[in-house]
């Protein structure tokens, strides 16, 4: 894991995604020899997310994202995608933590049903 800006980013992101609903739950999925640490993976009667670093951003891919509401644009990746929707964070960027916060609670909803 790193310790700049990304580990900030990520503490945050994972904070806002955790706190949005009581029952969110994360584990890490998909270890391999290339990525050893895995993928931090949160669901809620299913997938919601993944909160993944790179080297130039931290991206955090909904699982359904194509079916939420993104009235503020949120969203800023995978916006062609058929189902699935993400956020890019690169440094400097702020994610609106209440957007992104209604973003994980619609998503849980969805997946309620």
């Amino acid at each position: 894991m790193t310790d700049d800006w990304r580990a900030e980013t990520r503490e945050t992101l994972r904070s806002l995604i955790l706190g949005a609903d009581p029952e969110v739950v994360e584990e890490v999925k998909w270890r391999k020899p290339t990525n050893p640490d895995g993928v931090p993976a949160f669901s809620c009667a299913g997938l919601l997310c993944t909160l993944e670093t790179y080297k130039d951003k931290v991206k955090v891919t909904f699982a359904k994202g194509a079916s939420l509401g993104d009235p503020t644009g949120v969203f800023n990746a995978s916006l062609d995608a058929g189902t699935r929707r993400a956020v890019d964070v690169r440094a400097g960027e702020v994610v609106d933590a209440d957007a992104f916060t209604d973003l994980v609670r619609q998503a849980v909803a969805l997946n309620r049903g």
